[in-house]
């Protein structure tokens, strides 16, 4: 998920994950990561050797310089986005396979910047999902949108096979933006309070009370592993590019904010 960079107003909530700030460093958006390589695993092998190379950070194929880069972000479109995700077997969590997903999901969100990824948006159909905001990212966005999206830094998380719940009635709109959908921004429906609990990197048991700004994140990460863009749940006619995040919202569009019951 895109990472805010910079926020003029309540509607510039996710920023594009890719934008460099000189002399400044870059911060990261609220969107999310993934690779060019979709469904490989359910591929015959004979069928994706022109994928090789990208695939090879992950299989074990390819030339050694392809082992070490790391993966793309897989674009929306390809199936790998689109359809659930598969469940981590606990016992392979310790795997040099895994953890080499793991790494390589930290770095890449990093890289972006980005605030949360998750592995399908690497190319990788399994249910993974990294989560961090910082204080110098935060730094970027004025105080009084920090206080409207209640954003508070948090370490880095790994989760494996999350499970989400809500914890209350209590939801918000901001705009959304993802590393998937490159130069788009849309208004969100997220709840404010959510409990998600699964495994960390090391297979011990993880539960998280998460609300606000990283309660969003986790819903982001989330829907991925279940093959659901931020657009497939956007408000109507608040679709629009990044250039034009700054314009009002069409007549009839609901408040940006905490939602009043």
């Amino acid at each position: 998920m895109e990472s805010l960079f910079r926020a003029p107003s309540l509607r510039l909530l996710f920023l594009p994950a890719a934008v460099v700030v000189s002399p400044a460093p870059r911060c990261p958006t609220l969107r999310t990561l993934a690779t060019p390589f979709p469904s490989i695993l359910r591929r015959n092998p004979a069928s994706f050797s022109s994928t090789t190379s990208r695939a090879g950070w992950f299989l074990g194929l390819g030339d050694k310089k392809a082992k070490t880069e790391l993966p793309d972000i897989v674009k929306a479109g390809d199936p790998v986005l689109h359809e659930p995700a598969r469940e981590v077997d606990p016992k392979e969590i310790g795997s040099e396979r895994i953890q080499k997903i793991v790494d390589d999901m930290v770095k890449a969100m990093r890289r972006a910047p980005g605030v949360g990824l998750a592995a399908p948006q690497i190319g990788v159909p399994l249910r993974v999902i990294v989560l961090e905001d910082t204080s110098e990212y935060i730094s970027y966005q004025p105080k009084s949108e920090i206080k409207a999206q209640d954003r508070r830094a948090f370490d880095l998380l790994v989760i494996i096979n999350p499970k989400l719940k809500k914890k209350s009635d209590r939801t918000a709109l901001f705009f959304e933006g993802c590393l998937s959908v490159d130069g788009f921004r849309a208004v969100v429906e997220r709840s404010l309070d959510v409990e998600v609990s699964g495994l960390d990197r090391d297979g011990k048991p993880i539960k998280l009370d998460a609300s606000g700004w990283q309660a969003r994140i986790v819903q982001h990460e989330c829907d991925h592993l279940e093959g659901v863009l931020y657009v497939d749940k956007m408000v109507p006619r608040t679709f629009r590019t990044v250039d034009n995040l700054d314009l009002p919202l069409a007549d009839g569009c609901p408040k940006l904010g905490p939602r009043r019951s």
